[in-house]
C-alpha cells in the first residue's frame, strides 16, 4: 500500500512550523509572510503554467515605404525634401516626381545625338557671376523658376538646355542683360511674356520640395559657368505639342525632351554677337507689376523675325559709321608766343612753296642727254 502525499497547504503548514520554531524565529516569520504575500498581488492575468510557455504572436504592421527610402532615390538629407510640407492635392506626388527624375542620366541620349549630328555649331561662352550676395541669390531664384516651371518634368539634358538658352540671352543685345531681366521679360503682359510661366498663372502653385532642389542644383552649375553645349547659341524653344509661326524662320538645332531648339539664321545667331556684357545688377525675382498699356497684344520687342531685323539693321549702320571719315580734332592750345606766330596753322604745312615751282637756273637741267649738241 503506498503512502498518501501530503497536500500542499500541509506541506506549507510543516514549513512554517518549522520556520517558527527555531533559534532565529523572527527573521523566519518575515520571510514567510513575503513568500505569501507577493504572489498573492499578482493579478489572474499573470499566472502562467509551468509547463511549456506558449509563443506570443508577433504584431505584424505593414509599412509602406517613403519615396526617399527606395534603392537610388535617395540621397543624404532627401527626407527632408518630403517631410517639409504636408501632401498637397495641386501637384503629384514626391514619388510620382522622382519617377520622372532622371537618375541614371540615360536622358543625355537626344543630346548625345545632336552633338553626333553637329547641328548645334558653336558653343556659348561660359557665365561669369558678378554683382554682391543679393544679385547672385536673385539670379539663382530665377533661374531655378525658369528650369522648374519651364521643364520640371524633364531629364537633366532638358533643363540644362533650358538654363542654357536663358544664359545666350543674356550675353545677346537683343535682350535684357540680366538673368532676372530675360525670365521675367514681357510678364507686364497678359500675352507676349517670353516665358509663359511669368505670365500665366503657373507661379500661383506652390512648388514641389524635391523637384525645386533638383532644378536649383542644375541651375547653379550653369551660374556657376557650366556651358551646355549641345544646344549651342539657342535662343528659342518651344513644346514639341506646339507650331510657333516664328519657327520656320529660325534654324532649329534639334529636340531634347519635350523641346525644340532653335538659334537665329544670318548675323544674329554668329558667336560675335554673343558678346554682349552681363551687368551683375539683378532685378527682383518676381513679375514686372500689370500696366494699361501692357494690356494688348505682344510688340516687337517679342519677335524673333522682328528682334534679328533689328540686329542687323544695327549692325550695318555701325559698320557704315566706321568707315565714315572722322571729324578733325579740335586744335590744341598754344603758349601766347606760339599763338603770335599763326597758332596751328604753321605746324599743318598749309604754306609750303608749289611743288611744282622750279627755279630758272634749274628749268634745263638734264636737257643735254636727251639732246646732246
Amino acid at each position: 500500500m503506498s503512502k498518501k502525499r501530503p497536500s500542499l497547504c500541509a506541506r506549507t503548514a510543516a514549513v512554517a512550523a518549522g520556520l517558527i520554531g527555531g533559534k532565529h524565529r523572527g527573521r523566519r516569520i518575515i520571510a514567510l509572510a513575503a513568500a505569501i504575500t507577493v504572489p498573492a498581488m499578482a493579478t489572474e492575468g499573470d499566472w502562467k503554467s509551468f509547463g511549456q510557455q506558449e509563443p506570443e504572436m508577433a504584431l505584424i504592421q505593414t509599412v509602406e515605404a517613403m519615396p526617399f527610402e527606395r534603392p537610388g532615390h535617395s540621397f543624404p538629407g532627401s527626407a527632408f525634401y518630403y517631410l517639409e510640407d504636408a501632401p498637397r492635392a495641386d501637384y503629384a506626388a514626391a514619388a510620382t516626381d522622382m519617377a520622372l527624375f532622371d537618375i541614371s542620366g540615360t536622358g543625355d541620349t537626344d543630346a548625345a545625338e545632336l552633338v553626333a549630328a553637329n547641328n548645334a555649331g558653336p558653343a556659348a561662352r561660359a557665365f561669369r557671376a558678378l554683382g554682391g550676395g543679393l544679385d547672385k541669390a536673385r539670379a539663382l531664384q530665377c533661374m531655378t523658376k525658369a528650369i522648374y516651371y519651364e521643364a520640371a518634368s524633364e531629364a537633366t539634358a532638358g533643363q540644362r538646355a533650358v538654363a542654357q538658352v536663358v544664359l545666350n540671352r543674356v550675353s545677346h543685345p537683343s535682350y535684357p542683360n540680366s538673368v532676372c531681366g530675360v525670365v521675367f521679360q514681357g510678364s507686364e503682359r497678359k500675352t507676349g511674356c517670353q516665358f509663359s510661366f511669368t505670365c500665366d498663372g503657373s507661379l500661383n502653385r506652390k512648388a514641389s520640395s524635391a523637384a525645386w532642389a533638383r532644378a536649383q542644383g542644375v541651375a547653379q552649375k550653369a551660374l556657376s559657368g557650366s556651358v551646355y553645349s549641345p544646344v549651342g547659341l539657342a535662343t528659342h524653344y518651344h513644346t514639341i505639342w506646339i507650331s510657333p509661326y516664328w519657327a520656320p524662320s529660325l534654324d532649329h538645332i534639334g529636340t531634347i525632351g519635350a523641346h525644340r531648339f532653335y538659334k537665329w539664321k544670318g548675323s544674329a545667331g554668329k558667336p560675335a554677337a554673343f558678346r554682349a556684357a552681363y551687368s551683375g545688377r539683378e532685378p527682383a525675382a518676381t513679375p514686372k507689376p500689370r500696366t494699361a498699356s501692357a494690356a494688348g497684344p505682344a510688340t516687337d520687342a517679342a519677335d524673333p523675325i522682328a528682334l534679328a531685323k533689328a540686329y542687323e539693321d544695327a549692325r550695318l549702320k555701325a559698320v557704315a559709321d566706321s568707315k565714315s571719315v572722322a571729324p578733325r580734332a579740335p586744335a590744341p592750345t598754344y603758349s601766347a608766343q606760339i599763338e603770335e606766330r599763326g597758332g596751328d596753322e604753321i605746324f599743318q604745312a598749309d604754306n609750303l612753296p608749289d611743288s611744282g615751282g622750279v627755279k630758272e637756273e634749274y628749268r634745263n637741267s638734264g636737257r643735254w642727254i636727251n639732246e646732246p649738241k
